[in-house]
């Protein structure tokens, strides 16, 4: 149970209260952009390490919901995930890290475009799922971004 409630916490940042999902959100920023400074992360890589987090995050966010009730908010994994898959394929560099942390915020607090009902699948999938696919949405438009040379 200790290893559920560390990794779903991110080793504790869950319990910080109001505003742990933004915190665990920019420290993965930090450590995507400490990890891959400047460059593009490598693809087989950057895809394997967001696979195993969203997947360990939807397991551990189960065991934890058990005790913990529906969606709780000690639960950062799912940002930290989210997170991840909103930086997938882009260059580690400031600007594209940030422009990543504001949008995926405003998909993952707001939540258009069905994001708030992916929160009605059940256990820790319920508790991923929204950020899933807000970080996918923040992933597409960053994506665009770079492609069409916006910035």
């Amino acid at each position: 149970m200790l290893f559920h409630k560390l990794f779903s916490t991110c080793l504790g940042i869950g319990y910080i209260g109001k505003g742990a999902g933004s915190v665990a959100a920019a420290a993965y920023c930090i450590l995507w952009y400490l990890a891959w400074a400047g460059a593009y992360p490598p693809l087989l890589f950057s895809l394997l390490i967001t696979i195993i987090l969203t997947f360990l995050g939807v397991w551990s966010s189960g065991i934890v919901e058990q005790f913990w009730g529906k969606d709780p908010s000690r639960v950062v994994i799912d940002e930290a995930a989210g997170m991840c898959i909103s930086l997938l394929f882009l260059p580690a560099n400031v600007k594209y890290l940030l422009c990543g942390f504001i949008l995926f915020r405003f998909f993952d607090i707001v939540k258009p475009l069905y994001i708030r009902k992916m929160e009605l699948l059940p256990g820790g999938w319920g508790i991923m799922a929204d950020d899933v696919l807000a970080g996918i949405y923040t992933n597409v438009l960053l994506n665009a971004v770079v492609w069409f040379d916006l910035f």
